[in-house]
């Protein structure tokens, strides 16, 4: 069974890489800015002491205020976890960096989030609709969708 990281031992580890990065934790969970998860992500790889070499998923929730970013990662070779979460705040323009480059994995996922939630990816090589047709009104996984298909 895979392990879950300390929380508190890695927002203080993350906070020793980038300063103030952290805005928050709970047990396997760590809140990061949403503007610095690439060079968490990629100190987190890189790492030897965490080696998060295996991408599991990228998910976003709308909660009408912000939507949440939600990154599962997992070091193979070591045999522990964590969840990444980034709050993006607002309902237009919402960006966040790709981390594309540092898992190839996040290519489709990063898309599907953009595709249903309208989440930009800066960086993205080949950020375009996954699931639904270009031109298609909105995005459908947002909780406002009905109220303004656009």
């Amino acid at each position: 069974m895979t392990s879950v990281l300390d929380a508190e031992s890695l927002a203080r580890k993350l906070n020793d890489f980038i300063p103030d990065v952290v805005e928050g934790h709970s047990e396997g969970d760590v809140w990061v800015k949403a503007e610095s998860i690439a060079d968490v992500c990629s100190q987190l790889k890189n790492d030897p002491e965490t080696n998060m070499d295996y991408l599991v998923s990228v998910s976003a929730v709308d909660y009408i205020e912000y939507f949440e970013m939600v990154y599962h990662l997992r070091s193979i070779s070591l045999n522990h976890g964590v969840v990444l979460k980034s709050k993006c705040w607002g309902r237009e323009d919402i960006e966040v960096p790709s981390v594309t480059h540092i898992w190839q994995g996040a290519d489709f996922q990063e898309r599907e989030v953009y595709d249903l939630m309208g989440i930009h990816f800066n960086g993205h090589y080949n950020l375009k609709r996954l699931l639904l047709w270009e031109g298609f009104p909105g995005h459908p996984q947002r909780k406002d969708y009905l109220e303004d298909p656009r």
